[in-house]
């Protein structure tokens, strides 16, 4: 039966969870597979000094386990209220920002999830900056209520001044901590009482003057009355609630709320999938082409690409947004780089480790293809004669660098194909030295390196010796413009994993230098 594209592309929800690490971003996940039947039972994150065998659904690799953390982005397929929601859980640490920016390029709208007790702390700054720049829908979860934290005044007071954005608050807490009694619901015009059970929610509707109906014990509180003030006040002289705004990232409605206990969540996700947007047309290289993503013709780009997401098979995964179209099982496409046709014949959908083979998808969907070596990051594919290429996906360039040796020379096989499957992911860069060859890895922080060292040993059996470099500036030349001699102590010469020349400088003072002695030769942050 041929499905109707525009009616399925209408109800994908594709979204990413943002935050600062221990904000509750995991947790909050998993409490979304709790709510539309995904899983049974959440897990938690690992604490630190804690012995506990319960992790998140979403948080798979061994390493994340250990520490508690999510290094990856990992990819959950649900229905929920008649939605096909795609949520991708980014890397909250900050050495793991450029997985998290590519992943930004995918979605269509941003979940930032908030400690109250906190606020908006560095590194929710600088993903909400990117979601900013792409002008995506950014839906506010200010989490933990189940402690005491901040004024809420002051909390969206915060989120207005340092992010720049207007804030429409949907709920208002009724106390926080042990003080909590629930929430003023705002939109829905009702509150929520908290349960004496974890997940428990009553329902009290609210009269024209914005009171709840009826006689409860509840009204006679001076937390009530205080959250009745809070909303007169914000009725009167807060932002309007207007969805072109929400819809192009200017106005962004704020929830309250627990997502280790789950009060306020339902709520939270019920107005989302409501407000957030269906997929939307995508830009090109091209600037007179712009992808609609009810064309007939699948297009779609490759965002990720994850090796060993089952250690038994040594399997890798390519992670594609799809941008138009529908995909079927044994389709074939173009891949745009090399003009080679491939045939989707091995392609996955994920319920974080668990996947089941994909049969159809359509635009909004991400879908995972099964990788021999054939596909990059930012890679475009597409159906037919579409013949269209996606912008470029952002690059960082890397900052830290070590040398790189095994330290079993007889298992040089498992250290050549580890570094290059890990590299292919795009977390960190290899270089190797211009005369000698030797393996050098470039990254932005120093947790990149240690997730690849562990890597390379528990899923690929090699044991390595990495030597610290320090800090370089690595800088691209065009090949025409090379000279070998150019090489010295203060600028290290070397090819990047395509082949092309960079210098690492030792400083800024050698960079100069070399620009001083060398005029006619561009240096270039990135190729």
């Amino acid at each position: 039966m041929a499905i109707n594209l525009k009616k399925e592309v209408n109800k994908r929800r594709t979204f990413a969870i943002i935050s600062h690490p221990d904000a509750g971003k995991t947790t909050i996940t998993e409490q979304f597979l709790l709510f539309s039947g995904a899983i049974r039972e959440a897990g938690t994150v690992k604490a630190k000094g804690k012995k506990s065998n319960k992790f998140a659904k979403s948080d798979w690799m061994e390493i994340e386990k250990q520490r508690g953390i999510s290094v990856t982005s990992s990819v959950m397929q649900v229905d929920y209220d008649g939605f096909q929601v795609n949520i991708v859980d980014t890397p909250g640490h900050e050495d793991f920002s450029e997985d998290t920016y590519r992943t930004l390029m995918a979605v269509d709208a941003a979940v930032m999830v908030v400690d109250s007790g906190k606020g908006i702390e560095p590194q929710t700054k600088k993903l909400f900056e990117v979601c900013s720049m792409r002008g995506i829908p950014i839906f506010t979860f200010m989490n933990k209520l189940d402690r005491d934290g901040r004024e809420p005044l002051e909390l969206v007071a915060e989120l207005e001044e340092v992010l720049g954005i207007d804030a429409y608050p949907m709920n208002w807490p009724m106390g926080m901590g042990k003080g909590l009694l629930g929430l003023y619901d705002l939109y829905n015009k009702r509150v929520e009482l908290k349960g004496s059970q974890e997940g428990e929610e009553t329902y009290i509707p609210l009269d024209e003057e914005g009171e709840a109906v009826g006689e409860h014990p509840f009204k006679e509180s001076s937390i009530y009355t205080q959250a009745l003030e809070d909303a007169q006040l914000l009725a009167e002289a807060g932002n309007e609630f207007d969805r072109e705004l929400i819809n192009t990232g200017k106005l962004t409605p704020v929830f309250f709320g627990s997502a280790l206990t789950g009060f306020g969540v339902q709520t939270f996700f019920d107005a989302f999938v409501d407000l957030a947007p269906a997929p939307s047309k995508v830009e090109t290289k091209d600037e007179s082409i712009v992808v609609d993503p009810t064309d007939e013709q699948f297009t779609g780009f490759i965002f990720k690409i994850q090796a060993n997401m089952n250690p038994a098979h040594r399997d890798r995964i390519a992670f594609i947004r799809i941008c138009s179209g529908s995909f079927e099982k044994g389709m074939n496409v173009t891949l745009k780089r090399t003009g080679k046709v491939l045939r989707l014949a091995h392609t996955t959908q994920f319920m974080a480790d668990s996947r089941e083979e994909t049969q159809e998808a359509v635009a909004g969907d991400i879908i995972g293809l099964y990788d021999t070596g054939n596909l990059q990051i930012g890679d475009t594919i597409f159906s037919g004669k579409s013949n269209v290429e996606f912008k470029p996906l952002p690059q960082f360039t890397p900052e830290l660098f070590m040398k790189v040796t095994p330290k079993n020379v007889m298992k040089q096989k498992s250290f050549h194909k580890g570094i290059e499957q890990l590299v292919q992911e795009g977390a960190i860069q290899l270089y190797k030295t211009y005369h000698t060859e030797e393996y050098i890895i470039g990254a932005v922080g120093q947790l990149q390196f240690e997730v690849f060292q562990y890597r390379l040993l528990h899923e690929y059996n090699a044991e390595v010796v990495m030597t610290p470099m320090g800090n370089k500036i690595a800088r691209w030349i065009d090949e025409k413009d090379l000279n070998p001699n150019m090489s010295s102590s203060r600028n290290l010469l070397t090819r990047d994993r395509f082949g092309n020349p960079v210098f690492l400088f030792e400083n800024q003072f050698a960079e100069n230098w070399f620009k001083d002695k060398y005029p006619d030769v561009t240096l270039l942050q990135l190729l």
